[in-house]
């Protein structure tokens, strides 16, 4: 009997966990369709493409001069440091309508060394199939910087060649999928399990009736649905908020490399591991050396050149045992304790979900 009250007691800890049904299943024929457009970011202050490297950036300030009436001579190339050619990118949620706004991301094509302070022109953004969908504009959020000396010396900090503009774009088309005279929609898991697949039929037969919906495989339902669209409509209501038995979902941890973010779900599980992190400190010092000719030299000139030290060090750092962690709470504290930076930190994460000590599925932006 007390292999029985264990397998109860299993099973209720597993039952007790409800899901919204959404939040494990895509609907098929509803998704986010990508597009795409090339544009120049303007209002830079001597960070753009330098046109000797970047000819298309000079070609297309030309093209669009000549829509407006500005005639440049073809043997004269312009040399504009705050241009820069981009690459906007935008993501279109099925139903969205015309007017509607989008975010869009805006990355650098050639050789600028930073987009803080500019603006992007007009820019169309197009699907696959070729046709406009929206026309993005507005200024940059950049969330690096970069600083460049005269002597060449350089200190970035994050990418300041990337950035993006919220609610930059405007929606010009839709695009709608032909749902509504289909008879059922089909359900597809997120994740292969052919418990959470029965879990999901028996619940909506519950609620609609037996036969209402049936299993494919392991990551497919077939749901049958209303034909008339307000009826339809009030079907997907009650479905969206059907509660779902299941087993805890699966955190993310979440890095945007551009920032160096990390953002931890609450879910995230560490196991026993120990960890050492160490990085390499490169130090290289520049000293300028007079050289002059000899007293009796002819046609010699005094010349400055340049005397580069460099070492290389690499500090020990013993190896650090992080404790099982449950919690959100415990997770934060353990993981601070190593004193990594957020770079650092994504690498061992990294390491971490390699090993099998980390229980979280990891997603960089």
């Amino acid at each position: 009997m007390q292999w029985l009250a264990i397998v109860i007691g299993l099973f209720w800890s597993f039952a007790s966990y409800s899901t919204q049904l959404f939040d494990l299943v895509d609907i098929e024929g509803i998704r986010d369709n990508q597009l795409i457009g090339y544009g120049l970011v303007v209002g830079l202050q001597g960070t753009g493409d330098q046109t000797r490297q970047t000819r298309f950036t000079a070609q297309s300030i030309i093209n669009m001069l000549r829509q407006f009436g500005v005639q440049i001579p073809d043997n004269i190339e312009p040399r504009l440091k705050n241009v820069a050619a981009v690459s906007v990118s935008a993501s279109l949620p099925t139903y969205a309508r015309v007017g509607q706004k989008l975010d869009v991301t805006v990355l650098s094509l050639g050789d600028a060394k930073s987009l803080r302070g500019g603006s992007l022109l007009a820019t169309p953004l197009k699907g696959v199939d070729g046709r406009v969908y929206a026309v993005a504009q507005g200024s940059l959020f950049i969330g690096g910087v970069s600083a460049e000396g005269a002597s060449g010396s350089k200190v970035s900090v994050n990418v300041a060649t990337a950035g993006q503009i919220p609610s930059g774009a405007t929606i010009e088309r839709s695009v709608i999928p032909y749902l509504q005279d289909r008879t059922a929609i089909t359900l597809n898991l997120k994740e292969t399990s052919y418990r959470q697949t029965r879990n999901i039929v028996k619940k909506i037969d519950e609620l609609f009736g037996q036969g209402t919906a049936s299993a494919v495989d392991g990551r497919q339902v077939l749901v049958e649905t209303p034909v008339e669209p307000d009826q339809r409509v009030a079907f997907m209501s009650a479905l969206e908020g059907l509660n779902v038995d299941s087993s805890p979902v699966l955190s993310k941890v979440i890095f945007n490399a551009r920032t160096g973010t990390i953002v931890i779900g609450e879910n995230v599980r560490i196991r026993p591991v120990s960890i050492t992190h160490g990085s390499l400190v490169v130090t290289v010092n520049e000293e300028p050396q007079v050289s002059q000719p000899g007293p009796f030299a002819r046609g010699g000139t005094t010349q400055v050149t340049q005397r580069s030290a460099i070492s290389v060090s690499e500090p020990s750092r013993a190896l650090k045992l992080l404790p099982e962690s449950i919690s959100l709470e415990e997770v934060t504290a353990a993981l601070n304790s190593i004193g990594a930076t957020s770079s650092e930190m994504m690498a061992i994460l990294q390491a971490m979900k390699r090993a099998g000590a980390l229980e979280a599925e990891l997603e960089i932006l």
